[in-house]
């Protein structure tokens, strides 16, 4: 019995791919024209590099105006009741932690004496500090946040910053401060807290007051 053939054509070979770039000679002469061409320039990352700044459009901003209330201009400018509640209520602060600081350190070197041992004697010292630095200075810092906010109310209802403000000021933030201590600690408070501010406002009507 014969064999019957197949009649499948066998499949037609694939073609490679036929690449038709042909690579340019190289020429050392005409390669490197400007050396500076190729070196990196670093002020050419900044992204505000390619500005103009012949035609950049700057952000002009002008200071604020001083106040401009009959004495309170000074060798300490100031805009207003905000400079005066920042800057006083830092200074405060840092002044009475300063002082409440070197009161501790005294108060805890006379407490313990060099026989301690010098760990006991040391935490001893720095528990005198602590104590002490950080009460006065806040205690400062919440009467100066009083004072100048009453100062500034004053002022502005008077129209004018003087001596005067400052010790009714004064006065009413010492009274404050102590008023939950009966009529005499508020008394006592209110003295020293006026007298504090008279001496300051006189210090700087004396050194810092322009003519």
């Amino acid at each position: 019995m014969a064999r019957r053939k197949s009649s499948s054509t066998p499949p037609a070979p694939t073609q490679e791919p036929h690449d038709n770039f042909t690579p340019t000679p190289f020429d050392p002469n005409t390669a490197i024209q400007n050396p500076s061409d190729f070196i990196l320039d670093p002020t050419q990352l900044h992204p505000l590099a390619g500005l103009d700044q012949n035609t950049l459009d700057y952000l002009q901003l002008e200071d604020s105006v001083l106040s401009d209330l009959p004495g309170a201009q000074s060798a300490l400018p100031s805009r207003g009741w905000s400079d005066d509640l920042c800057y006083g209520t830092g200074i405060s602060y840092l002044s009475a932690l300063t002082v409440g600081g070197a009161w501790g350190l005294a108060e805890g070197l006379q407490k313990n004496p060099a026989s301690m041992p010098p760990r006991l004697r040391l935490n001893g010292v720095l528990n005198a500090v602590t104590r002490r630095g950080p009460f006065l200075g806040n205690s400062a810092g919440v009467v100066a946040m009083v004072y100048n906010g009453i100062n500034s109310t004053i002022g502005h209802y008077r129209g004018k910053h003087d001596m005067t403000n400052s010790v009714l000021a004064g006065a009413a933030s010492g009274a404050i401060f102590k008023s939950t201590r009966g009529v005499r600690p508020m008394m006592i408070s209110s003295g020293i807290v006026a007298g504090v501010a008279g001496t300051w406002a006189l210090f700087r009507k004396v050194y810092f007051e322009r003519d």
